[in-house]
């Protein structure tokens, strides 16, 4: 008793400290944490972990909540929660909807620090899906992209690092070229950070996220020095002249297209010394009049010496890109018994439903990759559609390919005639149709597979979910008004910056726009007036990126554009005119393309499902030693369909799996709101959980104090539901 005393001056001296320690909760080793995007460098979304297994995962009960307190505001909706979290020595690190940085007590969910970016600037929002940690002794650092600007953060205090660029901030546009290489200044144009980059020794390695219109900036890979920031080393995935694959470009195609960028994350081979990524289609989405050629390193698998960024190999999945098939997430590195022997290997899977497998070292498919004709007839002028397009023998595709009559939706008679009418009116049938100025209907523009990730375990089976999801695309001259008027200087800034993504009027979409991916834009002056316009155009929402980087005449232009849809221009304010401008400043960038689309529509029917029959979302098993699918099972529901007795549909799904040693696989990610777990041996489900709100991120599992969780972000606002702002665990009791 006589030691009381001096314990309890201890704790009165020491407890406030305590309470603030990044200890308090401990994990054993890295085979507990989460420590990086992916799970570990391979980016296997594994754990060896087994507390939580088949037989108990009915008993598994939330076990923590932590609110960012944001996301409750009708004023924020569109932001959602992308963010995998990660977890080092019990402390849990990720984003909220406004992208500040927080930690937490991977055990409690009790907020240690929290980091806000935009702390006296104008914010600038978009998607944020991890961050990354790396530490030397007692050096510990947070690194993140927010806006255009990536951040070395304190990772025990939350503070910036004063010795990281300048005063802890590095401009992202950092190693992307100069004006008298490019033409034009790189510094004035739109660039972020979606998904984080990986760790080599001292060097950060990451790609970007940049615009797929006529101001995309380059996607070019670069290394930054983790304690000072400076650039180290640049990959450019658009050759400039002399440089291998410049050739698969039309001469100064550098100057105006930019893309080819690697938004979905990347993979680590430590031991080889070897970054792997895939990248994006170039700019601009579906016409490359102006790029004649494959387009190399566009939509290409990627092999980088990690020290110095010298290309290793490359594999291009989609030649000369015309449907917006980026690699959507990052390649899974796996071990595989192929012909008799252990082969290290790169596993990608792609929007259209494929996933290629390589040599680790070598890049040469495991299995057979035939170049199939593609049509090429029915181009738009000038465009030069690329005649093959690789197709691997095995796997066999995990999504729809092409389109008959015989998938069109049977739903309700009602429902079958609408999409029929549409589907007599459109060209469909091959795969890889050139874009028309008819319209086509296709897959792939939005997965088969997306960002949310594949898992594998060491077995060599990966995990997957797709998508069977139908889009409308249909092309225009960006030069005129459907009547034939000239357009004015909004309508043309519009169709050079927003019209890739966004289509003004509902007629070549559907009943209930307001749901698309990305929402059309008639009438939108009837929901939100000209400030809340500007200030959406200034700092982004959900997938739409900020625009603070063009003038506020040119914002103000859009502006009456969508305000005024219907208004003929004034004489003195034609399109034709507002290049002239643009060309005094430069020749060709932004780059204003001939022919622009209708925005990225889904094609649903009246009642805003989708136009085809089920499955719309599916998880699949596959055995990448044979190239053979264990089981395909949908995932997800439409509750009221589930209440008429109508057998799971599955349902569009965003977010991706983690598979656990227990023999789990949990994944969240459908329209109906939950987190579900999975017999990896039958496809069956064993536990789900109804979200406070939609979980469109993906899960992690770790273990602190020898208890295992299970958490994930819930953060709504997909597909028209509500939104949310908080992370939820769970574990055993």
């Amino acid at each position: 008793m006589k030691f009381l005393p001096f314990l309890m001056l201890a704790f009165l001296l020491c407890g406030p400290r305590l309470a603030k320690s990044p200890r308090l909760g401990k994990s054993d080793g890295p085979d507990q944490d989460w420590p990086v995007y992916g799970g570990n460098n391979a980016g296997n979304r594994y754990s060896s972990l087994n507390q939580i297994n088949k037989d108990n995962v009915k008993n598994l009960r939330l076990a923590w909540t932590f609110d960012t307190g944001e996301n409750s505001n009708p004023a924020e909706r569109g932001m959602d929660i992308q963010c995998q979290p990660i977890i080092v020595n019990g402390m849990m690190y990720g984003t909220t909807p406004r992208l500040k940085v927080f930690a937490l007590e991977a055990a409690t969910g009790k907020e240690l620090w929290k980091f806000d970016p935009f702390e006296g600037k104008r914010p600038k929002f978009h998607p944020v899906r991890g961050v990354t940690y790396w530490s030397e002794g007692n050096d510990k650092r947070i690194l993140f992209t927010a806006g255009a600007t990536l951040y070395a953060i304190n990772a025990e205090n939350g503070q910036l690092v004063k010795d990281f660029g300048k005063n802890g901030e590095v401009d992202f546009h950092d190693g992307l070229g100069d004006q008298e290489t490019y033409g034009y200044d790189i510094n004035q144009f739109n660039i972020r950070n979606t998904t984080p980059g990986v760790v080599f020794k001292n060097l950060f390695i990451t790609g970007s996220s940049v615009s797929e219109g006529g101001d995309a900036l380059p996607g070019h890979i670069r290394a930054f020095d983790v304690r000072t920031g400076k650039v180290v080393w640049v990959f450019r995935t658009i050759p400039l002249p002399g440089e291998y694959g410049y050739n698969t470009w039309a001469k100064d195609s550098y100057k105006k297209l930019g893309g080819a960028n690697c938004w979905a994350g990347m993979v680590l081979d430590e031991n080889r010394g070897t970054v792997f990524f895939g990248t994006g289609s170039p700019s601009v989405d579906f016409y490359g009049g102006a790029r004649k050629g494959a387009n190399l390193f566009a939509n290409c698998v990627i092999a980088l010496n990690a020290q110095t960024g010298k290309r290793i190999w490359h594999f291009q999945t989609v030649h000369h890109d015309l449907w917006d098939r980026d690699i959507p997430c990052p390649p899974n590195l796996i071990t595989v018994k192929h012909k008799g022997k252990m082969v290290d290997a790169v596993a990608q899977a792609t929007k259209d439903g494929y996933i290629f497998v390589f040599d680790r070292d070598t890049g040469k498919p495991l299995f057979t990759v035939k170049e199939v004709p593609a049509p090429v007839a029915g181009a738009l002028p000038g465009e030069q559609p690329w005649p093959t397009q690789p197709v691997p023998s095995k796997p066999a595709p995990f999504a729809n390919q092409t389109l008959t009559e015989a998938d069109i939706t049977t739903r309700t008679p009602e429902a079958h005639a609408y999409v029929l009418d549409r589907f007599t009116k459109s060209n469909k049938g091959p795969k890889n149709q050139p874009p028309s100025r008819e319209g086509n209907l296709l897959y792939g523009i939005g997965g088969g597979a997306e960002w949310g990730g594949t898992a594998a375990g060491p077995d060599g089976i990966m995990y997957v979910n797709g998508n069977n999801m139908l889009w409308w695309l249909k092309m225009r001259d960006a030069r005129e008004k459907g009547d034939g008027q000239v357009l004015s200087r909004g309508a043309g800034l519009f169709n050079t910056n927003c019209a890739t993504c966004h289509a003004t009027d509902t007629k070549n979409a559907t009943a209930s726009a307001s749901t698309q991916a990305y929402p059309v834009l008639k009438d939108i002056g009837k929901k939100m007036n000209r400030g809340q316009i500007g200030a959406l155009l200034e700092t982004g929402r959900g997938r739409m990126p900020s625009f603070q980087h063009m003038v506020k005449e040119d914002r103000a232009a859009i502006i009456n554009f969508l305000l005024n849809m219907e208004a003929k221009p004034a004489p003195n304010d034609i399109h034709a005119q507002s290049q002239q401008v643009a060309e005094k400043k430069n020749a060709s960038f932004p780059f204003a393309p001939p022919y622009v689309n209708n925005g990225n529509v889904q094609f649903r029917d009246q009642e805003n499902y989708p136009a085809i029959k089920p499955p719309w979302g599916t998880l699949n098993a596959v055995d990448l030693n044979t190239g053979e699918y264990l089981w395909k099972v949908t995932l997800g529901e439409y509750p009221e369909m589930t209440k008429q007795g109508i057998p799971s549909t599955g349902t569009e799904n965003h977010g991706g799996p983690i598979v656990t040693a227990g023999g789990l696989l949990f994944i969240a990610a459908t329209y109906d709101e939950k987190l579900r777990a999975f017999d990896i041996k039958t496809g069956k489900v064993v536990w789900e959980y109804k979200l406070p709100a939609g979980g469109f991120a993906t899960p992690v599992t770790y273990m602190v104090n020898g208890k295992q969780y299970i958490a994930i972000a819930a953060g709504g606002t997909r597909y028209g539901l509500k939104s949310g702002g908080t992370y939820i665990a769970f574990a055993l009791p």
